[in-house]
């Protein structure tokens, strides 16, 4: 009964190895298995590091680009503004000079009037009207042709001012729409890097 008892004891003990063996193989193969699904995630996550460092280099360059792209348009939207300036004082002091030797024409016309009146007051009586009437109607056609003259330059000069202001505009909406046109193109490349993104995560 004795010797039963050692034996079945003995075979409980070997029992209880085989069983704890067993158990430590499954704990094994369990964390190894647990380390591998770590390190394939492990993995996942540095490729998906490195394309995030990738596309965040990309929206940096992107909006570098963008960014020096619409300095030179502001550069060259004040160069155009400052000409355009330049070129509405550059017509006003024409006009101004104009005007005044248009003046100084004015008077000495005038001038020339008087004198040409107290000349006549001392011709003869008999050419006295027929000067008079002559110098009348060439006095008159002066006139008329200098009004004609200036009408036509203070035209001209009006119509410069008016294609500056024109030219001005235009450039004006060039520029909005170059404005317009850089927010579309940077919204579309945002959209398109989004929609790269969300195509890694789905694939991933």
């Amino acid at each position: 009964f004795q010797t039963n008892i050692v034996t079945e004891l003995k075979n409980w003990k070997l029992s209880l190895i085989e069983h704890h063996k067993l158990q430590m193989r499954q704990q094994k193969e369990k964390h190894a298995t647990h380390v591998k699904q770590l390190q394939n995630e492990l993995e996942n996550l540095k490729d998906l590091l490195h394309t995030y460092e990738i596309s965040i280099s990309r929206k940096d360059e992107v909006i570098t680009n963008l960014t020096k792209a619409l300095e030179k348009q502001k550069d060259r939207v004040e160069l155009m503004r400052r000409f355009t300036l330049w070129r509405i004082q550059h017509v006003n002091v024409k006009q101004e000079e104009y005007a005044i030797r248009v003046a100084d024409k004015h008077f000495q016309t005038a001038l020339m009037k008087k004198v040409w009146a107290a000349w006549r007051s001392v011709c003869e009586e008999r050419w006295k009207d027929k000067v008079t009437k002559a110098c009348q109607l060439r006095a008159e056609d002066v006139c008329v042709q200098l009004t004609n003259d200036y009408e036509a330059r203070i035209a001209e000069l009006t119509a410069t001012v008016e294609q500056t202001k024109a030219e001005i505009l235009r450039l004006h909406s060039e520029r909005d729409q170059y404005e317009d046109s850089m927010k579309k193109a940077f919204m579309r490349g945002v959209c398109a890097l989004n929609l790269e993104a969300m195509t890694m995560f789905q694939s991933k």
